[in-house]
């Protein structure tokens, strides 16, 4: 007699696994069980003798796996194929049968599951990629659909066409990434919506139904803005479709804004190249003479030796500095944010890419946690100064996106001068170093963040006290077990650099 197991939806392994315990113990062989989706409609005519059974019925002990194969076959369980569970179900019937062949990578069952778990992780990896939030300015009756209504927030909005039944397995990272954004992801597979707590990094995750295309938003100016930015650093003597085509597959090109201009850039890219090679040579550039790696504490730092009186006078100084590299590259420098004569003023390594799309600090995805550290811990992000110890974003290109490169030390020894001016503009009553390289450039290599966070130390000539902690992109790598205790441990040296400094706080 045949057996129908009805799972919960397209994404129900755990169903499947309850499942596939009790028909392991009950000895049922594969070609007697049917696997059938939520989703999936019933058949007008069922089998006669087949009895139709929930995947949740029943729970019995099983075959035992190794972690990595599980986790093969939890990926593999995501596929978009309607036959990925009598495969699965197969494929644990002959490993209760023969142990030894999770060993053989040339069973056919064994590779088929292989590839199908290898094809939703790239699925997925391309979702977190290529999704793109647009900002939404809803009306008082909310924009409705799969997600339900806003009430006149503001919310993000984006469209993504997965090619497998990934959204709730990729909710947990859109969680984390932007825990402070309010948002909503439409899919055709299913809908997710944030909504964010208070002031915190929590908040709720809801699941929605598929949605359809057009209830996306269309193009904003952010979108032109970023189209702009994509013509500019097109280099046709670079171009290598083929790579390019296997980072960013066709598949998914009508769903990103650059798609457009792919075809008129790269049929103009041998013409492009064409001339730049026939353009006469340039005169060489003087590079200019990297500044001696000596912290200046004292009053030789001339202001008007300089020219700089002023903030303003700091950024376009900042704008033309090419003693290190990294400016030729950049959109443009970073210079602090807030009110001279802050209390205290932040510092940490460099602007990240939207800081220097933008040209202004921590408005990233380390903005928005050091923003919710500094709310959880009473301080005011505009009584406060922001800024970094290098004023350039320091990058290497991968594909269309611009990753972040941390600093060498040449170059944060470049830009130190120009972070001294800034301190000796804003005059603050205490420093917080975010993470080691700031630290460095405050106080000198002598300094471990590991060691002493938490603490204040003084600067040696202008006993300015400091008190060095983590940076928050530091936060946004650790493993999600991690982050709870971390995070607690931030807000806690958060709270002590906003009590500041007791007197006998020294130099140790």
């Amino acid at each position: 007699m045949g057996r129908t197991i009805e799972l919960a939806d397209e994404a129900d392994f755990a169903g499947f696994r309850t499942a596939a315990r009790a028909l392991l113990r009950d000895g049922t062989p594969p070609e007697q069980v049917t696997w059938r989706t939520g989703s999936a409609a019933a058949p007008l005519f069922p089998e006669s003798g087949a009895t139709t059974t929930t995947a949740a019925a029943t729970e019995a002990p099983g075959l035992r796996l190794p972690a990595p194969l599980l986790r093969t076959l939890q990926f593999a369980g995501l596929h978009d194929d309607e036959q990925r569970f009598a495969l699965i179900y197969r494929l644990l019937w002959r490993l209760q049968q023969m142990p030894a062949l999770r060993h053989d990578p040339l069973d056919a069952d064994v590779m088929r599951v292989a590839h199908m778990a290898q094809a939703v992780k790239r699925d997925a990896h391309k979702m977190k990629a290529f999704v793109r939030f647009r900002p939404v300015s809803t009306g008082s009756e909310g924009p409705g659909g799969p997600c339900g209504s806003d009430n006149g927030q503001v919310i993000h909005v984006a469209w993504f066409e997965p090619g497998h039944h990934i959204v709730a397995a990729v909710a947990p990272f859109f969680a984390r990434r932007f825990a402070n954004m309010h948002w909503t992801l439409l899919t055709p597979r299913g809908s997710l919506r944030w909504v964010p707590a208070q002031g915190t990094l929590a908040g709720r995750l809801h699941h929605g139904p598929p949605a359809r295309r057009e209830q996306a938003p269309p193009a904003d100016a952010g979108e032109a803005l970023w189209l702009t930015y994509y013509r500019s650093i097109f280099n046709p003597a670079r171009l290598k479709l083929a790579m390019m085509e296997k980072e960013m597959p066709r598949r998914y090109w009508h769903n990103l804004p650059e798609a457009s201009l792919i075809a008129p850039l790269t049929t103009a890219a041998a013409a492009r190249t064409d001339s730049m090679i026939e353009r006469p040579a340039q005169p060489a550039v003087r590079t200019v003479r990297l500044i001696r790696a000596r912290v200046v504490h004292d009053d030789t730092l001339d202001h008007a030796q300089h020219g700089i009186h002023t903030l303003a006078d700091l950024r376009e100084a900042t704008d033309g500095c090419r003693a290190c590299p990294i400016g030729e590259s950049a959109t443009q420098s970073v210079c602090g944010e807030g009110p001279p004569g802050a209390r205290l003023m932040f510092v940490g390594e460099q602007p990240g890419d939207q800081e220097d799309l933008q040209g202004r600090p921590f408005v990233g995805p380390a903005g928005q946690w050091l923003d919710a550290g500094l709310e959880q811990a009473g301080i005011a992000r505009e009584a406060v100064y922001l800024a970094n110890a290098v004023k350039h974003f320091k990058y290497e290109l991968r594909g269309k996106r611009r990753i972040h490169k941390t600093a060498g030390q040449r170059e944060a020894m470049a830009c130190r001068h120009w972070l001294e001016h800034e301190i000796r503009l804003v005059r603050p009553a205490a420093l917080v170093a975010l993470g080691a390289t700031a630290a460095r450039a405050l106080l000198g290599n002598d300094v471990s963040v590991t060691r002493d966070r938490g603490r204040w130390i003084r600067r040696r000539d202008d006993d300015l006290p400091v008190l060095v902690t983590l940076h928050p992109s530091a936060l946004l790598r650790m493993e999600p077990a991690e982050v709870d205790a971390a995070w607690r441990a931030w807000v806690a040296d958060l709270a002590t650099a906003a009590r500041g400094p007791a007197p006998a706080d020294s130099d140790v």
